[in-house]
């Protein structure tokens, strides 16, 4: 009897089928993980101005666009930016118009407004299930 060498048709089906049933399962997961991770990307974004936006606001000057805090650019690989404030009353907000995700949250907004008492809010219009925590999404009306 001679030694059998490789792998047999059945046994190469079986991997191949198993491979299959997982990526099934694993893709629509990734596709979520993506869609999660550009959404806190933009917070994170915008985040980072809210200290610019402090100093302006602090200074007695009204912010009109995202050039008014020191923003480079109103568009980055994440969000176009939006930013506005009135510095007699102390409100404004920062928003995030999300670019270049995955169709779930694509032109969707992560927006983060400052209070008269000089809190910071965030809302987004995402879906729940790609919403990080400490932003939740506004209802729908």
């Amino acid at each position: 009897m001679k030694n059998q060498n490789g792998f047999t048709l059945i046994e190469l089906l079986i991997v191949v089928a198993i491979i299959g049933i997982l990526a099934t399962f694993a893709l629509p997961q990734y596709s979520k993980y993506q869609a999660r991770a550009k959404v806190t990307a933009a917070v994170a974004e915008i985040s980072a101005l809210k200290v610019p936006f402090e100093d302006v606001i602090n200074q007695g000057t009204d912010i009109a666009a995202p050039a008014g805090i020191g923003a480079a650019s109103a568009t980055t690989g994440n969000c176009t930016i939006t930013a506005t404030g009135t510095a007699s009353s102390g409100v404004g907000s920062i928003g995030c118009t999300i670019l270049n995700a995955p169709g779930p949250v694509l032109g969707k907004t992560v927006t983060l407004s400052r209070t008269l008492a000089g809190g910071w809010a965030c809302t987004t219009n995402v879906d729940a299930e790609y919403a990080p925590k400490g932003c939740p999404p506004t209802p729908a009306s």
